[in-house]
């Protein structure tokens, strides 16, 4: 999960300022991102849309942060 961190400490967002956009508490992110727990669909995609990134690139299947264009 050092994607995560990086991206996060990249944008420079703390725990607690993700846990007010994602509503994952603080504590269960922690976990989170140091591989102690993992996310669930809809999390991931919290967080994703949180980093303006995608949540292909939060698995580790592409090196490319930018989100895809969204539809609306």
């Amino acid at each position: 999960m050092s994607r995560l961190k990086d991206l996060r400490e990249k944008r420079g967002y703390t725990q607690i300022y993700m846990q007010m956009k994602t509503g994952i508490n603080q504590s269960d992110f922690s976990k989170i991102e140091n591989g102690k727990r993992y996310y669930t669909f809809e999390q991931c995609k919290r967080i994703a849309l949180a980093l303006n990134t995608s949540m292909d690139y939060l698995a580790g299947l592409t090196d490319v942060e930018d989100p895809y264009p969204r539809s609306n």
